[in-house]
């Protein structure tokens, strides 16, 4: 109980952001097929332009895999958040 009025008064000084679920933080919104496709083809360009410089394209991976080896190689590969989110909508489609 302590240390969740602790957690809460943290949040309320230091301004952190609500939590979101793993899930939710790392896939784009999809609204129809033609965005979809749009988000596909952008994330293949930003993986080109990022990732093919040392690397083919990986065989396929389980969603969550993939959004693990995804997350590791934005730190190393400094790519922004919104292509980390389009680079894996193309690797997991």
């Amino acid at each position: 109980m302590l240390l969740a009025a602790a957690l809460a008064l943290a949040s309320a000084v230091y301004g952190a952001a609500p939590a979101r679920s793993k899930d939710s933080a790392s896939e784009p919104v999809v609204r129809s097929a033609e965005d979809a496709d749009t988000q596909r083809v952008e994330g293949e360009q930003r993986f080109r332009a990022n990732c093919g410089r040392c690397h083919a394209a990986p065989h396929k991976f389980p969603p969550r895999m993939m959004a693990t080896i995804v997350r590791h190689m934005r730190v190393r590969a400094t790519i922004t958040d919104e292509d980390m989110r389009l680079i894996l909508f193309y690797m997991t489609q």
